[in-house]
């Protein structure tokens, strides 16, 4: 036990070492989340009332926060099928990286609901064992659940994984293939209690769609891939890490069949409505052509539709994938496309017309802007250090291995010394 908490200080000292730029980029996020927390103690001093949040609208820049985020936690699994189960060796060498930004996604997301709070010192109500969850009959206790159940599923492999090959082991798939096939199934529960969570509100017709939940991961495994692709990049220009053409090139297929699907099943949402034409044509109405005058969200969804639209082609076309530049174009749109979609356009809506008829436009405010910012840079910056710790044990950099002069003790020693 004590070696492995010395083993352990060892390793976060990688984090204090690093090029000007990496300091540079360190103090920009610590900037970042110092105007988040100093915005958040404000906002906690004098309430929801700094937020463009009302009783119209109650859910709002947060809530799209998470709900994307927890849509790129769940497209880690695209990645864990293939290295996995199916040991595509490519997406093999760099599926932790994958993993560990599935992570970190789940702990934004909890950020945002924390923020989103206006009471947080009453969370304990919603932990197991301490309060009181309601469960099975409340929605929100199997959300509580299945995101920390997917968190803590995610958190073993890559503690487990990156401990074996710390310890110039190989690591046993009779301990990691339950995980991942475990993780599979939940993955897919985080997205669809989520949006069940919509489902479950009958006075919001706009989210009583039972292609809601299909929906959810359809997008997801559009957006979380295309940002994994940026995120590969910058790890392969930043580091010694080779990342495999081969593995961004199926990443890139895969997120073409899910945005196939997913505007399949927006094309048929709105067929549904426009051509039935019932009063709950109301929200999407207001999302592409306004509604009484009413026209803030408009050009967002006409952006957001025409992003998802070209990415959606370039990711179709072999050409379009293997070209460095179309594809990571095609990966900022679907990016940006998605997080406006399961968004502004998927929480806003919702409340409009409100239950009496009133049209409440909500556009976050500059508070909304900065605590969102601030939880971003927080995710930025907690898997910046995770690489600082996790990179020189993949390249074999940083081992731990039996010493000979010192008897018992562990030493630290660099993979070229134990080749040697």
């Amino acid at each position: 036990m004590i070696d492995l908490v010395k083993h352990f200080f060892i390793a976060v000292k990688q984090i204090f070492k690093g090029s000007r730029k990496y300091y540079v980029w360190i103090g920009f996020l610590s900037l970042l989340i110092s105007f988040g927390v100093g915005t958040y103690v404000m906002q906690l001093k004098k309430g929801l009332i700094v937020t463009a949040m009302r009783d119209q609208v109650s859910w709002g820049f947060y809530l799209s926060n998470f709900t994307f985020l927890v849509g790129v936690a769940a497209a880690a699994v695209l990645l864990v099928i293939p290295a996995y189960i199916y040991d595509f060796k490519p997406i093999k060498e760099i599926v932790l990286f994958g993993e560990m930004l599935a992570i970190i996604a789940i702990i934004m997301a909890m950020l945002f609901i924390f923020v989103d709070l206006g009471r947080p010192e009453r969370v304990w109500h919603l932990l197991p064992f301490l309060g009181t969850m309601n469960f099975p009959a409340s929605l929100l206790a199997w959300d509580v659940l299945a995101l920390n159940g997917y968190l803590a599923i995610n958190v073993a492999v890559v503690m487990y994984v990156m401990y074996r090959i710390a310890h110039n082991m190989e690591y046993s798939m009779a301990v990691v293939k339950p995980l991942v096939i475990l993780s599979i199934p939940w993955a897919v529960s985080i997205h669809t209690v989520t949006a069940f969570l919509y489902n479950g509100l009958p006075a919001r017709p706009f989210w009583n769609a039972s292609i809601l939940a299909p929906r959810f991961l359809a997008s997801a495994f559009g957006s979380g891939p295309a940002l994994m692709i940026i995120v590969f990049q910058v790890i392969r220009k930043v580091s010694k890490v080779e990342i495999e053409n081969t593995a961004i090139q199926k990443i890139a297929e895969l997120i073409a069949y899910a945005l196939g699907f997913n505007l399949f099943l927006l094309g048929a949402e709105i067929f549904k409505e426009f051509y039935s034409q019932t009063v709950h044509l109301a929200p999407l109405q207001y999302m592409y052509f306004g509604l009484q005058g009413h026209t803030s969200l408009v050009p967002y969804m006409w952006t957001a539709l025409i992003f998802n639209l070209i990415a959606f082609f370039i990711f179709l076309s072999p050409k379009g994938r293997a070209n460095i530049i179309t594809l990571n174009l095609a990966s900022v749109l679907v990016i940006l496309g998605i997080y406006i979609e399961k968004g502004m356009g998927l929480i806003i809506p919702g409340f409009i017309p409100g239950t009496l008829g009133e049209i409440y436009e909500y556009l976050p405010t500059n508070t909304e802007f900065i605590i969102t910012i601030g939880i971003w840079a927080f995710g930025a910056l907690l898997y910046t250090l995770m690489l600082k710790v996790a990179i020189p044990i993949y390249l074999g950099e940083l081992r731990f291995a039996r010493g000979e002069v010192t008897g018992p003790e562990e030493v630290v020693r660099t993979g070229s010394e134990l080749e040697a």
